[in-house]
């Protein structure tokens, strides 16, 4: 009879605990295999379909004529902002803080105890006691509005870092596609070079037969020969290497730049006036790093208003029910942690001392930032003063060249006056690119210093633009 008598009361107990195990999220395995991450790696191109989306999208020029029979400075930044897993790990951290805010956004679960007894001694009413009681916690002083601030702050702070990510992209394909232009650029310089030095050994070859010079001016010649042919070799391998080092830079493999055609169109164009202080007192203030550890300021500030509001104690309400023996007894018991010991003093000291911490590492930002722009304000105008000297000397000893001819024809100098020439206009080309190469440099960092806008809507950086979750399997709701 007590058995059939309770059985109902059991038979809620297992029906509550299946409803709730059936909302809950079950484990799914997705096993990572390096064979396959290298497969898919190594089979990405220039003619992935989705690339060319992202291109139609994002690219300045409407409408874009696809497929590209050049890529230059513009397909190639889309390119890496496309391809480039350091933004996929900066969006994944940016999902986990934001799944974050739902965590921090959840209130406490209720609790439920259930305390059972059976009095063997007697049987009427009924041997059996059971209590049960239920804890519900109310938390007070705003605490989960502020949790919930703090993890807005967080989830902000790190959307700002992928834009940070974004910008390295950026700064890495440009620097890359200018070493692999300057090492093109480099080569064929040598490549005039070595023809100069071959018709200046014939010509002294022949002098030194008619013992017009000696043998060790015509070892010298020949020495510098010698390097001008390894000077040649290694701008080759520079030039192989910069190549591997754009694919990298992109994203890709090397072997999905093989027949691909560059346009340093971008790259060789310079503006003639940089942004003012103005304009770049804006950038300082709009700079992602910047803007990130503001927003990390922000959630620490959140984390002290939370730490100062647990002070106060959260509420519980406990009502409970009794069955004992017969007798149905009810109780409502509201309870309260006090605080006697301590008053969450030493929280509250440490949340404090991480906002100082916070402050200095922004104001420390915020100076870099301003010396980066600085600094790279005048590499950039000492760079175009230098290459600007430099055509001076060229146009200088070009002017020389064509007297130089002139007097080769009219019998004043010999062949070998003219050769000696064209070596120092040779060398002075050299000069000339070397200027060139770090002004572009110095446009670069001064490009990386102000952070602009990346050219594309930041709905197209915030979030991939490859398929990188299964859509089957999504966030539990």
């Amino acid at each position: 009879m007590i058995f059939v008598r309770f059985q109902p009361w059991k038979r809620w107990v297992a029906v509550a605990v299946v409803l709730l195990g059936a909302g809950c999220v079950r484990f799914e395995s997705r096993p990572l295999s390096s064979a396959q991450v290298a497969a898919d790696f190594g089979a990405r191109s220039l003619r992935d379909a989705g690339l060319k989306e992202f291109l139609v999208r994002n690219h300045p020029a409407k409408p874009l004529a696809w497929p590209l029979t050049t890529w230059g400075l513009n397909e190639l930044i889309l390119t890496g902002l496309y391809f480039h897993p350091d933004l996929d790990v900066a969006r994944a951290r940016w999902a986990v803080v934001q799944a974050g805010k739902r965590t921090a956004g959840e209130r406490p679960n209720p609790i439920l105890s259930l305390a059972p007894a059976f009095n063997s001694t007697t049987r009427i009413p009924s041997p059996w006691i059971v209590t049960s009681a239920l804890d519900i916690p109310i938390e007070t002083a705003g605490k989960r509005g502020y949790r919930m601030a703090q993890a807005g702050e967080l989830a902000e702070a790190a959307r700002w870092n992928i834009a940070s990510v974004a910008w390295s992209v950026r700064s890495r394909v440009r620097q890359a596609l200018l070493e692999y232009h300057t090492a093109g650029e480099l080569q064929d310089l040598w490549q005039q070079q070595q023809a100069v030095q071959s018709a200046n050994l014939q010509i002294l070859d022949g002098q030194y037969q008619a013992g017009a010079i000696s043998a060790f001016d015509r070892t010298q010649a020949r020495i510098a020969a010698d390097g001008t042919r390894l000077a040649l070799q290694d701008a080759r391998r520079q030039r192989a290497e910069a190549k591997v080092q754009l694919a990298d830079a992109l994203g890709l493999p090397a072997a999905a730049l093989g027949g691909v055609v560059f346009s340093f169109t971008e790259i060789e164009n310079l503006p003639t006036e940089i942004p003012n202080s103005e304009a770049r007192r804006h950038a300082l203030l709009n700079r992602a790093d910047v803007l990130s550890a503001l927003a990390e300021y922000a959630s620490i500030q959140s984390a002290l208003q939370l730490e100062i509001a647990r002070q106060y104690p959260d509420i519980h309400l406990s009502p409970g029910y009794e069955f004992d023996q017969g007798d149905h007894k009810w109780s409502i018991g509201p309870s309260m942690t006090l605080p006697v010991f301590n008053q969450n003093k030493g929280a509250i000291g440490e949340a404090l001392t991480r906002r100082t911490e916070a402050a200095a590492i922004f104001n420390a930002v915020q100076a870099r930032a301003i010396g980066e722009v600085e600094k790279a304000v005048a590499g950039y105008l000492a760079a175009r003063q230098k290459a600007a000297d430099t055509d001076t000397l060229r146009t200088n000893l070009l002017q020389q060249e064509a007297s130089a001819q002139a007097m080769v024809s009219a019998g004043e100098i010999s062949k070998a006056d003219l050769a000696a020439l064209r070596l120092q206009l040779s060398a002075s080309a050299i000069a000339r690119l070397d200027s060139l190469t770090k002004s572009r440099q110095a446009y670069g960092l001064l490009e990386d210093a102000l952070q602009g806008t990346l050219g594309i809507r930041a709905s197209e950086w915030e979030s991939s633009p490859r398929a990188t979750s299964d859509p089957s399997h999504p966030l539990p709701r």
